[in-house]
């Protein structure tokens, strides 16, 4: 079965092809307009031949010399027959088919490669910008969950590219449109009967303490689920890949413990940390160097060691540079998580007498101290 017409990738391989056939064009009228000026030379102008005869003695040298993608977009233009009848009229002036067919197929394939490059350059860097924006830009929550889970993202990203290139303030737009997007996932909730506040899950509660603080985690965080964790947190494919590589250089011959870091449940939330300090423009591989400046992970049972790695990460990312380890040993996550602002796993929130319930997810961030403005993207 073939891709759906409309899909972001089908349309963007379409619009390569037909850009080399603009360019397959361009080079067909240059070297008409060559043999027209030699003929006018020699005094031998003379009419193109008849296009039936021409389609029939040029196609199949197209198919056969062109290849499949190029030759069948050529052959389906409305000009085909025009050129055909200068194909024909090229040979009949002693150029040999057989070697011009495939140069100019080359050139054309240049051009579709290139175009189909740039394309996925686009899709690659300029939907990492605009996830980095929805990040700063909004709050976690069904919205902007909602927004990177969408089959339609790559197009949402074009749009938001398009907007920002004409001068509008896509980030202003964003904000209101999050605004209605939190009335629609309300109205829904209520035709789903699931219009009361949802209690934090088990994740989230667990994490609550010194790896979230400062972090925009929605309350219903999965961290079960690996690439819903991830887009809940806004950290693309693409930033976790470049993350776990930086992880990986930061901690060279010791492949096994850099994995287990990477594969260690709370790994998101220490992805989402990078993501936050690279946007803020913070030197976060330097930040990654401690991890074997301080090995003090490497003391206890080797089954918690993903779970020390985690912990170790998040204290070698949240500490500035310059200054001292404080030793983890006596850390103790129960008590960090009771002396937090924030609600301990088993403490419900306590509302007032006539407060109107909301039925969308209320993200968390967790302060000590004032939060960074998180204004740029890169």
């Amino acid at each position: 079965m073939g891709t759906p017409p409309g899909e972001p990738f089908s349309e963007a391989a379409g619009e390569a092809v037909q850009t080399s056939v603009m360019a397959w064009r361009l080079v067909m009228a240059i070297a008409d307009a060559v043999r027209r000026q030699q003929r006018r030379r020699k005094g031998k102008e003379e009419d193109l031949p008849p296009t039936a005869e021409a389609e029939r003695e040029t196609a199949t040298q197209m198919t056969r010399l062109v290849p499949p993608d190029i030759s069948t977009a050529v052959m389906a233009e409305a000009d085909w027959p025009q050129m055909a009848q200068q194909l024909s009229a090229l040979r009949r002036a002693g150029v040999d088919l057989e070697e011009f067919l495939p140069r100019i197929g080359d050139i054309a394939v240049t051009v579709r490669d290139a175009v189909a490059e740039n394309s996925a350059r686009v899709a690659r860097e300029g939907t990492g910008e605009w996830e980095r924006m929805l990040r700063e830009t909004l709050p976690a929550g069904p919205v902007r969950e909602a927004i990177l889970a969408s089959p339609t993202w790559p197009d949402i990203a074009a749009t938001m590219a398009r907007l920002d290139e004409r001068g509008v303030d896509v980030r202003a737009i964003l904000a209101s449109a999050h605004d209605e997007g939190v009335g629609v996932d309300q109205a829904v909730a209520k035709v789903l009967a699931a219009d009361a506040v949802p209690t934090p899950s088990r994740d989230a509660m667990l994490s609550y303490g010194p790896l979230t603080t400062g972090l925009d985690v929605p309350r219903d965080l999965d961290l079960s689920d690996r690439a819903r964790a991830l887009r809940q947190l806004a950290v693309s494919p693409a930033e976790n890949e470049r993350y776990g590589r930086w992880v990986q250089e930061a901690m060279p011959g010791r492949e096994r413990e850099a994995g287990l870091l990477l594969s260690a449940r709370q790994w998101p939330l220490v992805a989402a940390r990078m993501a936050q300090m690279e946007s803020e423009d913070k030197p976060v591989r330097e930040h990654l160097a401690r991890l074997m400046q301080d090995t003090s992970w490497e003391q206890g049972p080797m089954p918690q060691m993903g779970s020390r790695l985690v912990q170790a990460a998040n204290d070698a990312l949240r500490r500035p540079l310059g200054e001292a380890a404080e030793s983890r040993a006596a850390v103790n996550t129960t008590a960090a998580r009771s002396r937090s602002t924030t609600l301990g796993p088993t403490k419900r929130p306590k509302t007032k007498a006539g407060a109107s319930a909301q039925s969308g997810p209320t993200p968390h961030r967790q302060q000590d101290g004032p939060t960074p403005t998180r204004g740029k993207t890169r």
